[in-house]
């Protein structure tokens, strides 16, 4: 007969892989599968986009045919597969329409595959996600599809993209949640099986996703299945594109083309000057042989957009330039002042200022910090009103600038805010009870106080909160405290 009810005997005249097929079809090919490869395998690729109404594995050509309950189904599969390759003990299975339109099946040979096939679309909840109906399979009970990752050291941020593509190396992630909690950057991730998840835990838990940091802690969730109601830079459904974006703007987004480049430098960046390169330096995603990055080059921006503010000039120069880097411009937007643009000296300082700060609260606002599609901060020209001008400051030349040397020490001492302060730079005559009184004075109230053993010239002083420490940061950076010697504030690490 024709090729569409031609039956399948596992003779090569259906693996057409040289011409890819491009026509949408509910019955797949895939090929390249591992030798030994069972039929729970190849059904919990297909399974969380719906059910599989029939499945033919020929074990001798290491391929298999599924046909999905729906054309729909079997579209969402072949889109999301195109982009994030999935694998089956590692090994990448390639994936593609069938020429048939249907698959009729009348041999003996096959029942086990249909006796599988009604246990496990039994086992996946309608909806499309998988039960944590694991039984069976040699899984341990309480283990689910489902990890929580949460990422230590984070000094560069990491995006939902970073997570799927160094994930997907294991298996097929369908739902990524991305969420800070107490001050950690955490993620829940879902696997399509509950194996991918046993096998990327046992691989990544302990990596660092960048070189020196970034560490990945990953254990299973109690949840079995994510629900998730937005696609955005936050969270995603990858078998879901129909989903709203909810309230994020997608200016705030790096778009797929972005998601990676942004990051690429940083791996070589963690070592300034030990001219080390990334495959020298060990326990690092970025050259770990099986779940290697291969970073696109940097896209080069070092300009914020800074929200909801309500704001300064000034202020947005201590916050950025005492703790993130070097300010080098500051624009408060004319039509929208609760909108400001601020110029980093580089694109390594832009990422650690909006890792840090975006989400923070100023003055009472959480504000949003974001890469700005604009290169550089533009000057007013002459012609510019009173008003325009004052907006907009130039900070090129500060004096306040501490990471104009390469590999400054300054460089060590990044961290997120927090309610203790390190200050440094207090000269001799400056005595605990006077620093005290200068940052209640100010309105500060003061928690704890200490000076450091073995350098005076340095003190952690704990506050209220880390919206306090902020405000204080803002306020007494730079404050002179005798003739020649100003205060230098930051965020501490340690707590008193």
């Amino acid at each position: 007969g024709n090729s569409s009810d031609s039956r399948v005997d596992g003779t090569d005249r259906l693996c057409v892989s040289e011409r890819a097929q491009c026509v949408p079809s509910r019955v797949l090919h895939l090929r390249q599968l591992p030798p030994d490869v069972s039929e729970q395998e190849v059904l919990s690729l297909a399974l969380p986009f719906g059910r599989v109404s029939q499945l033919i594995t020929l074990k001798t050509k290491n391929q298999a045919f599924l046909e999905m309950a729906s054309e729909e189904a079997a579209v969402t599969m072949v889109n999301y597969y195109t982009s994030a390759t999935p694998s089956i003990r590692s090994q990448p299975v390639y994936i593609q329409y069938s020429t048939h339109r249907e698959l009729k099946t009348d041999n003996m040979t096959n029942q086990r595959a249909q006796a599988t096939l009604q246990a496990m679309n039994a086992g996946a909840v309608h909806s499309g996600n998988m039960a944590s109906g694991g039984e069976g399979r040699g899984i341990a009970p309480g283990q689910s599809p489902v990890l929580r990752i949460i990422v230590e050291n984070l000094f560069y941020p990491v995006t939902l993209e970073v997570l799927q593509q160094i994930f997907s190396k294991f298996g097929s992630v369908l739902k990524i949640i991305t969420f800070t909690r107490n001050n950690q950057f955490q993620a829940l991730l879902q696997f399509s099986d509950t194996v991918h998840a046993q096998h990327a835990k046992a691989t990544l838990d302990g990596q660092n996703i960048y070189n020196g940091c970034c560490t990945l802690r990953i254990d299973f969730s109690k949840l079995s299945v994510l629900n998730v109601k937005y696609n955005n830079d936050k969270s995603r459904d990858f078998t879901r594109a129909d989903l709203p974006s909810g309230e994020l703007e997608p200016a705030a987004t790096f778009g797929k083309s972005k998601g990676l480049s942004q990051y690429a430098y940083f791996c070589f960046w963690c070592f300034p000057c030990s001219g080390l390169s990334m495959a020298a330096v060990p326990g690092s995603l970025v050259s770990h042989p099986r779940v290697s990055l291969q970073m696109a080059p940097p896209a080069v921006h070092s300009v914020l957009l800074v929200s909801n503010l309500n704001p300064e000039v000034r202020v947005l120069f201590h916050v950025f330039s005492g703790v993130y880097g070097d300010v080098q411009r500051v624009k408060i937007l004319f039509n929208k002042k609760e909108n400001a643009l601020v110029q980093m000296s580089d694109a390594t300082q832009a990422q650690l200022a909006m890792s840090h700060l975006n989400g923070q609260r100023l003055h009472g606002n959480v504000i949003r910090v974001t890469l700005s599609k604009h290169p550089v901060v533009q000057l007013p020209r002459g012609g510019a009103g009173q008003e325009e001008q004052a907006l907009t400051r130039d900070f090129s030349g500060s004096a306040l600038h501490r990471f104009k040397k390469p590999g400054s020490k300054n460089f060590n001492n990044i961290f997120p805010p927090s309610a203790t302060l390190h200050l440094s730079n207090i000269p001799s005559s400056v005595s605990e009870e006077a620093l005290k009184d200068l940052f209640s004075l100010n309105g500060f109230a003061v928690k704890a106080f200490k000076f450091f053993q073995k350098d005076r010239k340095m003190a952690l002083m704990q506050l209220a909160s880390v919206e306090e420490a902020i405000e204080a940061l803002i306020a007494l950076h730079d404050h002179q405290l005798d003739h020649n010697q100003h205060l230098r504030v930051s965020f501490s690490k340690s707590t008193i």
